[in-house]
């Protein structure tokens, strides 16, 4: 079956969300578009970091779209895949930092 769930077309209908919550999607499309000015960053620094977050919420729609903007603002493959290490050591320390809790849990229930 070559059927899935995930399908790359589905990226180009993202503005169709506004077909059912007009109001709603202008405000998100405001701000999403306000967000990605140039400012403090560049656009070619928003774009990597939109890929590294890309890869740590896992959206593939996203993936596609940041990598193929990367690629657009002459952002090399290293880079993007140092971005893309960089996001999933956060991801990483983030999962095993909370061993503490747990940690802290056994002893209590140990005692």
């Amino acid at each position: 079956m070559d059927s899935h769930y995930y399908n790359p077309k589905d990226l180009g209908k993202f503005g169709q969300i506004a077909d059912w919550d007009k109001p709603l999607a202008d405000k998100f499309f405001e701000w999403y578009g306000a967000v990605f000015e140039e400012g403090a960053l560049t656009a070619r620094e928003k774009a990597l970091i939109a890929l590294a977050v890309a890869h740590t919420v896992q959206c593939p729609y996203c993936i596609d779209a940041y990598a193929s903007d990367c690629l657009q603002r002459g952002v090399s493959n290293e880079q993007m895949m140092e971005a893309l290490h960089v996001a999933a050591a956060i991801r990483g320390g983030a999962s095993l930092v909370h061993g503490v809790q747990m940690m802290n849990k056994v002893q209590k229930l140990s005692m």
